[in-house]
């Protein structure tokens, strides 16, 4: 589920629990609001730890990245040019 997911699920929600009067025999449409709202904010908390995750991983491959490219030009600066 993504950030948007999970807003849009705390607002349809909040609509139903908050902003209806309607009454349907058999279905309470308080709950199913409340149902949403906590999907949603459980939604919105797993994305924002899957967003940390990515973040941190992007962060972990680009300092591998420099670290072997400043290795490899270190190597290039110690070894002198074959002589042919």
């Amino acid at each position: 589920m993504t950030i948007a997911g999970g807003i849009l699920l705390i607002v349809v929600g909040a609509i139903l629990t908050f902003a209806t009067n309607v009454r349907v025999e058999g279905f309470n449409l308080d709950i199913a609001g409340w149902i949403l709202m906590g999907a949603g904010a459980v939604g919105l908390i797993l994305s924002f730890f899957q967003e940390a995750i990515w973040t941190e991983r992007a962060r972990r491959r680009d300092a591998v990245v420099a670290d072997r490219d400043a290795a490899i030009e270190e190597e290039r600066r110690r070894t002198p040019p074959p002589r042919y």
